[in-house]
């Protein structure tokens, strides 16, 4: 698998020992996975090569119901183009949940983190030290290789937010000058960068690696880490770029021939890469990998490695901070509405939202994310799990009109959630600035929107219906809720979003849409693995099969191509939306997390413990550092 084997013996780590409980896990677990064996060019998130009946997680028959059914689109009251699916059990009303407990719920409100090595003044003043310090290099830095992996390694390191404007203007140094160079990681160091901040770069720089047929090089198979730079740089491709598509394939070819046989760290660079492309990891748990890895590097830098490690732990008790704020909410309001049907995921949300913005100018982005999202699952669980036809719309209706009086239009179930929600979306009103409460009515109205589609799933299922996989499509990428998620992310987020941003988040279009279509692929997919429950209406694999009457195999890998062009069409926001790029780039980063969530194949968030190794590790596990003083 893609675990990581057992770094060297480190002379710049020292001291401090774990509780029992919270003894050190593998970091990452997304990564601790095999890395797939098959030479395809096609590398789509987690899936092995589409095409191969053996590379799919999935065999069975996929005609029964399907799986969770959750999404955002316009509440159809006539239903047409599908047909009644003769496999669906009966509507069923309260039904007893299956969802398993967390470990989480009053873990990070009675938490006592380990003290931090140092006074935290002390660690400010010794990271404003190290900034300046790296602030330096780059002012030193003259060749354009220099510079380059110095961006490489501030970035990788998960320190960039400190330097923006200096990569900012290192970057458009490296776009505008003249690049001869003629070594394959090189040049695919510049086009990966280039491409990850927005910067227009030709995909014919690899034409010069290329023979007089149009075929790569042989002579560039010995250069493990060059291919190594291709093969992540080639995954930042956009529609028709074919030469990207060619790179990937030549190089997880030679990668796979030659990976036992390298050298730590570069063997588990190549062999994690091969799983998941580096500009699909997660960047702040990849970066605790690459601190591990980087301190083996013949070039590393142990300025920059120290400052990366004390950011990590100060940024750390921040994050600890929030997740027992949010858990103490969180069990307030799980208290008062008394819906014990609903899943307990409030540590996995902010787990979710930390993945798109870690950053300390952006906690009440996390937070509000969290909060929503928490509202939303519950949402969600209400429509699937517990209530009737009837209530569902009655329901619907209420949030639609969006008024406390409507609480008479609900059973009593629901009247207290009802009203919290109300509440809940005042409250996070309240805590934005005065030139910024605006925000607010976007997540509201996105709420309202999410409301509708998940009714429209409820009466698929009540009515026993089998959509197409268009309809299903349409409202099943807007209920995996990644839309609102867009959307409530971006009312947090201070002065980086504004009106235009919001607009363009709620009117679900390109990256936003790309970003719903790949967690509902993902979901579906892996909801396979797992199982289907009995109150669950038809997923968009079984629509698939059941409306071209094909295999699951060629389900699963004609969806599969969705989900790769899903990812070119986020890759292409990048370079186009310009103005919006801070905001396009959270979305890139939601679709990259989808990693988090599904890469063992299931849904980690509904399902299992997988987690919780990783929760661990980003919360509760501050790094132990030896200061170069």
């Amino acid at each position: 698998m893609c675990a990581r084997a057992p770094a060297p013996p480190s002379s710049s780590i020292s001291g401090g020992s774990l509780p029992p409980d919270l003894s050190p896990p593998i970091v990452a677990y997304y990564r601790d996975t095999p890395a797939p064996t098959s030479s395809s060019s096609i590398s789509i998130w987690w899936l092995p090569a589409v095409g191969s009946a053996a590379a799919h997680p999935c065999h069975t028959n996929l005609a029964s119901p399907g799986y969770h059914c959750d999404a955002l689109a316009p509440p159809s009251s006539s239903i047409s183009g599908g047909s009644p699916s003769p496999d669906l059990p009966p509507p069923t009303t309260m039904i007893s949940p299956d969802f398993e407990p967390t470990i989480w719920s009053n873990f990070f409100i009675n938490y006592q983190p380990q003290p931090l090595q140092m006074p935290e003044k002390w660690l400010n003043d010794r990271v404003n030290a190290l900034k300046n310090r790296v602030s330096q290099f780059f002012e030193a830095s003259k060749d354009m290789v220099e510079k380059m992996n110095l961006v490489d390694t501030v970035e990788h390191l998960g320190i960039g937010h400190h330097f923006e404007d200096q990569i900012a203007d290192t970057l458009r140094d490296i776009q505008h000058e003249e690049f001869n160079s003629s070594s394959l990681h090189e040049v695919s160091l510049r086009f990966r960068l280039l491409r990850e901040h927005g910067l227009w770069v030709s995909p014919d720089d690899f034409n010069r690696f290329k023979d007089t047929n149009g075929r790569f090089n042989l002579d560039i198979i010995n250069e493990p880490k060059g291919l190594l730079s291709l093969y992540n740089a080639a995954h930042l491709l956009t529609h028709d770029e074919l030469i990207l598509d060619e790179a990937i394939g030549f190089a997880r070819l030679h990668l796979e021939s030659m990976r036992h046989h390298l050298e730590y760290p570069l063997a588990e660079q190549v062999n994690c890469a091969l799983h998941l492309p580096l500009p699909r990891t997660v960047r702040r748990i990849e970066a605790l990998h690459y601190m591990s890895e980087y301190e083996h590097e013949p070039a590393c830098n142990p300025t920059i490695l120290e400052l990366a490690k004390i950011d990590f732990n100060i940024l750390q008790s921040l994050h600890l901070k929030e997740l027992k704020a949010v858990s103490e909410w969180w069990q307030d309001l799980y208290a008062e509405v008394a819906l014990s049907y609903a899943r307990d995921r409030t540590v996995q949300l902010y787990l979710w939202a930390h993945t798109m913005c870690y950053e300390k100018e952006y906690s009440c982005a996390r937070i509000t994310l969290t909060k929503l999202s928490a509202l939303v699952t519950m949402m969600d669980d209400t429509y699937d799990v517990r209530a009737t036809l009837e209530e569902s719309q009655n329901f619907n209706e209420a949030i639609q009109r969006w008024d406390e009086s409507d609480v008479s239009l609900l059973p009593e179930y629901l009247k207290k959630f009802y009203l919290r929600i109300i509440f809940s979306f005042k409250e996070i009103e309240d805590a934005l600035e005065p030139n910024e409460k605006y925000k607010a009515s976007y997540a509201k109205k996105s709420f309202q929107t999410l409301s509708k589609f998940y009714l429209q799933g409820a009466e698929w299922f009540h009515h026993n219906y089998m959509p197409t996989f268009k309809e299903k499509i349409e409202v099943s990428l807007m209920d995996s809720g990644s839309p609102f998620s867009v959307v409530a992310l971006l009312v947090g987020m201070g002065d980086t979003v504004n009106k235009e941003a919001l607009d363009w988040a709620i009117g679900c279009t390109d990256a936003v849409k790309a970003c719903g279509e790949l967690t509902r692929y993902m979901n579906d997919i892996s909801a396979l693995q797992h199982g289907n429950r009995k109150q669950d209406a038809p997923n968009c694999v079984q629509c698939y099969i059941a409306e071209y009457n094909v295999t699951s195999e060629v389900a699963i890998a004609n969806i599969s191509q969705m989900m790769e062009d899903a990812s070119k069409t986020t890759n292409k926001a990048l370079l186009e939306l310009r103005t919006l790029h801070a905001v396009v780039r959270r979305v890139v980063n939601m679709t990259i997390c989808l990693t988090l969530i599904y890469g063992k194949k299931k849904d980690v968030f509904t399902f299992g413990d997988d987690l919780d190794e990783v929760i661990k590790q980003v919360f509760a596990n501050p790094i132990s550092i030896r200061f170069m003083l």
